[in-house]
């Protein structure tokens, strides 16, 4: 059995931890520069505002529904998240850390646990009582099915979000309530045309044939139908790679200057290269973008991107800024004030497996590993932007807009809670 544990609507449910008169009411949480709404409690979900909604649009349903919204706080949100994985990790040897918010267990190497079903409850209940954070937890034979379990135990199941699919006949019942395009793996463009063939549900996808499936949505196409079948493709750290690491951002304020857009982009490069490092990848190509405010049509309108390929994969940040600040250089254009811009990352590959040409210098590449390891453990230690590169010296101006941040109640002495004992 493998298990999909999900954190419920992850990022309101650490804000009301820490103040728990925010439970029943409609919370939301912002993008960065507190622009789009990422994460929703159940009451902002029934209203119908999406994810991803931007904020202006959905002011006046805000208002008259007295939504509470918080700029995003991911210092918080990183520090309850490593506190609920370790609680998964000190109960299951097999965890993998798919994202913020959700690890896959393999249960396999829990020989003891006779009922497996109850054991979820009871590390369901455990994460509840140790951290308050509610989780849903899905159970199947498969990574696939899992997530899809997990799926229905978030939607269905109130009181205790847990649901184990074990028979054929619990799995057939979850492929015919699963929407195909909810099904892990298949995005948009698979979806749609799905869709127009009238498969509207995972079991329908189920009974394409083999030859169908491969040729026309490749072998990994035919992973995901085998895994809904119940058979065991993916273990623990396979399954869907990244297929891309981006920081993307839309300005407070528009810019039309060449230097502060840099070191924007500088910026971006620094996380980029943190998160390469973090989930031990490197890049083949970078994708830099700008883009002019498309909601002020008054303004001349401009938008441009570049894709970069690297002479050698890399997840070293100054390798990445030194490429990325000159692909700038090449779609920059003046008499523009620019609204947004990002960095992707995209051809990632482990970052132990890549083959160097004959005229690379291995000693350079070496070096750069070891000073990427120095300044992330400067920045674990000390925060972001403690040591940054020198495209980005002089007044920062790239600091977000966090006009309704939390404090960060576990990570920072003077925002530590008061408890009063009488």
């Amino acid at each position: 059995m493998f298990a999909l544990v999900d954190c419920n609507n992850f990022y309101v449910s650490c804000e009301r931890v820490f103040n728990p008169s925010l439970n029943g009411k409609p919370v939301a949480v912002l993008s960065n520069n507190d622009g789009c709404i990422i994460a929703r409690s159940n009451e902002v979900k029934a209203m119908g505002i999406p994810m991803g909604a931007p904020v202006f649009e959905y002011r006046d349903i805000i208002e008259k529904n007295n939504v509470i919204l918080y700029s995003s706080n991911y210092t918080l949100y990183d520090d309850m998240s490593r506190r609920v994985m370790s609680i998964l990790t000190e109960h299951c040897p097999d965890v993998e850390v798919y994202s913020i918010d959700e690890s896959f267990i393999d249960f396999s190497s829990l020989q003891k646990v006779k009922d497996v079903y109850a054991y979820a409850v009871c590390l369901q209940q455990t994460v509840f009582r140790m951290v308050g954070i509610p989780v849903s937890i899905g159970l199947a034979p498969t990574k696939t099915l899992a997530k899809a379990a997990n799926k229905y135990a978030k939607k269905n199941i109130k009181d205790v979000p847990v649901f184990m699919a074990d028979t054929p006949e619990k799995i057939r019942a979850l492929l015919e309530w699963l929407p195909v395009e909810d099904v892990w793996g298949i995005g948009s463009r698979y979806a749609r045309r799905l869709q127009s063939m009238g498969i509207k549900t995972a079991y329908g996808f189920t009974l394409l044939p083999d030859e169908w499936v491969r040729k026309h949505m490749t072998i990994r196409g035919l992973a995901m139908k085998r895994e809904l079948c119940g058979q065991k493709i993916w273990i623990l750290e396979g399954g869907p790679p990244h297929k891309s690491v981006a920081t993307t951002r839309s300005f407070e304020q528009m810019i039309g200057d060449f230097d502060a857009l840099r070191e924007r982009i500088s910026a971006f490069c620094e996380n980029v290269g943190w998160k390469l490092r973090r989930y031990r990848k490197k890049t083949r190509e970078l994708l830099v973008f700008i883009r002019t405010n498309p909601f002020r049509e008054n303004l001349p309108q401009y938008y441009n991107s570049i894709l970069i390929p690297l002479p050698v994969p890399s997840h070293s940040t100054l390798h990445l800024t030194c490429y990325a600040v000159a692909g700038l250089r090449k779609i920059y254009k003046d008499g523009y004030l620019y609204k947004k811009a990002g960095v992707v990352a995209l051809g990632l590959q482990d970052e132990n497996i890549f083959q160097y040409t004959f005229f690379d210098d291995r000693e350079e590449h070496a070096r750069h590993d070891s000073l990427m390891k120095c300044i992330d453990g400067i920045r674990s230690r000390f925060g972001r932007g403690s040591v940054h590169v020198a495209s980005q010296v002089g007044p920062l101006t790239h600091r977000m807009k966090q006009e309704r941040i939390s404090p960060c109640y576990t990570t920072r002495w003077e925002d530590l809670l008061t408890v009063n004992a009488g």
